[in-house]
């Protein structure tokens, strides 16, 4: 049945050639966004879940 419906698809060969450029953009993109990325931003993400809402002297010294 799907075979059917997909040969009745008028260029259908191009999606899978779409979604994977699509998919390496995607990556590629992140991994860019991860290397230039803030490193105080990230520690300060990194320190979020153990935070309780006081400042301690590390956070004090990023400007947090």
């Amino acid at each position: 049945m799907y075979k059917q419906i997909l040969e009745s698809v008028q260029n259908v060969e191009i999606w899978p050639t779409i979604s994977l450029v699509i998919f390496f953009v995607f990556f590629v993109l992140l991994i860019i966004w991860v290397i230039r990325t803030d490193k105080k931003h990230i520690q300060k993400m990194k320190e979020l879940p153990m935070n309780d809402g006081t400042l301690n002297d590390q956070s004090k010294q990023l400007n947090l």
